[in-house]
């Protein structure tokens, strides 16, 4: 078997694992890295071959902007102390505790070595948390909090990691030209993805069409991510600033069309690239013990050790970080963990993955001298422990932790915050037809009909917001409101059925056929 027949049973099985991963119960992440273990003993499949340079380049943009796409610069001015406690101070710290006990384990290890291990098993995986913990059913906000912080933790990893390897090859460190290119890397990439989101939507407002303008987003998260590593700044943070600014455009109330091409498109980009990075991580484990050679069960102890401590620094963050947050955001609106039962299961939710493994695999195979990276086979093998141990383990354990402290969703909440949200859409399309009806006379018989229907929406949403004498006329529109939705859906299928058998007809044009059954489909969707 080719690379290239690997790279489509990998992309085949990210789609089969969606559906496996829901009845299973198993996050979709977990489920790919198992295949790619199972894929890599495997005799016949070969081992992937990968120029580790161009992993982050090509996996990191595009799932970074769809994660970063689902939140807004409002969200993220609201939990900024979130943000600085676990994706800035919490990865530093945790760097600074993977490099000091490796330096213990391994004395002969230069300390800018045990620094890049650390800066890279530090972040965890934005992806991978989301995944497992949509699957598990937590609370939006903690959901939030996760995203939040795997957004912004490649950046300060990903610059901690680059110095520590600069001084391991070049064997020259200077402390205030790190601090120097840690702020001015921030600066670039603010720079960059701003410039880049402005020239996009400049550019996109030229293209009529809601896939050209969605094609268009496609080449933006590359582009924000090379052009910022190219001017020696941070591509992950350009590109979730570039995925920001362009949600707040994606925000404008008329831009329907673009909203629902660019939805579709960018879940499908994820589902597909989140398989391939996770399912490359078990298919790179096969090339990780060929380097290890026989010796790599010697490094299960050093393994184990590096995973206790990233296991338990971040418990030990955690705790007493919740509590600062709870005690500081007195009347403020952040949304930050408040219980220890909040803080224990965001702990159990950091699982490393491509990030780490792209940059382990990215330590350079010789120094400045000629001379091989010291250690960097056991570097690689600690660093894949890590990743394995945090997915598999944590992975799967966590729906029963999350069941175990009552933190699942409460659906009620959830189904109560969404009506509360279509009842203020209705009253203000009420408000609206007022001050239509005064600006366009418009004729009574169409004002009245409209605000009946408005009114039907609002009594089957929220029946008992009505007054007791309107409550057996709310719930007689609301039988009469089902009764004529299940009708209307029948004739929308007749429909349907119609446009499709002319589809097969001699000479019909299929674009044309698409084009109004794709306004059915949008008819349906219409509550």
């Amino acid at each position: 078997m080719g690379q290239l027949p690997l790279l489509f049973l990998v992309l085949l099985a990210s789609v089969v694992t969606m559906p496996l991963a829901s009845r299973t119960g198993v996050p979709q992440p977990v489920l790919m890295t198992l295949l790619g273990i199972v894929m890599a003993v495997i005799p016949q499949i070969p081992d992937i071959s990968i120029d580790p340079d161009l992993i982050l380049p090509l996996v990191l943009p595009p799932l970074i902007f769809a994660v970063a796409r689902r939140s807004s610069v409002r969200y993220f001015r609201a939990n900024v102390r979130s943000i600085l406690l676990l994706a800035v101070a919490l990865v530093v710290v945790t760097t600074i505790a993977v490099a000091g006990v490796v330096h213990w384990l391994l004395p002969a290890l230069p300390v800018a070595a045990a620094v890049a291990l650390g800066a890279l098993v530090s972040p965890p995986d934005p992806v991978a948390a989301v995944a497992v913990a949509g699957s598990v059913g937590l609370p939006r906000r903690l959901v939030s909090i996760l995203e939040s912080e795997g957004l912004f933790n490649d950046v300060t990893a990903i610059v901690i990691y680059s110095l520590a390897i600069d001084a391991v090859v070049s064997d020259d460190f200077s402390t205030e030209h790190a601090v120097l290119r840690f702020v001015l890397s921030a600066v670039v990439a603010v720079a960059v993805g701003v410039t880049l989101g402005w020239l996009n939507a400049k550019l996109a407002s030229f293209l009529e069409d809601p896939t050209q303008q969605v094609a268009l987003n496609l080449l933006v998260p590359f582009a924000a991510y090379s052009l910022a590593e190219e001017i020696h700044g941070s591509g992950v943070l350009a590109v979730v600033v570039c995925a920001l600014y362009l949600a707040e455009r994606a925000a404008e109330a008329d831009a329907v069309s673009y909203r629902l091409v660019g939805n579709a498109f960018w879940e499908i980009v994820e589902i597909l690239i989140t398989g391939v990075a996770f399912g490359l991580i078990g298919l790179e484990l096969a090339t990780v013990l060929k380097e290890a050679g026989t010796g790599w069960t010697g490094m299960l102890g050093d393994a184990a050790t590096v995973i206790a401590a990233v296991v338990v620094v971040r418990l030990l963050w955690l705790l007493p970080a919740g509590w600062l947050s709870k005690r500081l955001r007195a009347g403020s609106e952040e949304d930050t963990p408040i219980s220890w039962q909040e803080s224990v299961v965001l702990w159990w939710s950091g699982m490393r993955g491509v990030a780490t493994v792209a940059l382990a695999l990215a330590i350079p195979l010789t120094v400045h001298s000629g001379e091989g990276f010291p250690e960097r086979g056991r570097l690689v093998f600690i660093a894949f422990s890590v990743v394995l141990f945090t997915l598999l383990v944590q992975g799967l354990t966590l729906p029963w932790l999350a069941k175990r402290l009552h933190l699942d969703i409460d659906h009620d909440k959830h189904e109560q915050a969404v009506r509360q949200l279509w009842w203020r859409a209705a009253k203000a399309g009420l408000t609206r037809l007022g001050e239509l009806e005064e600006q366009d006379n418009l004729p009574a018989e169409v004002a009245d009909r409209l605000r009946d229907r408005q009114h039907d929406r609002l009594a089957r949403l929220c029946p008992e917001k009505y007054a007791e004498e309107e409550a057996s006329e709310a719930k007689l529109r609301l039988g009469q409101w089902r009764a004529a939705y299940t009708v209307e859906q029948e004739m929308i299928a007749a429909s349907r059925r119609e446009i499709l058998a002319a589809r097969s007809e001699l000479g019909a044009d299929p674009e044309l056929v698409d084009q109004v059954l794709r306004g059915l489909d949008l008819r349906s969707e219409r509550k």
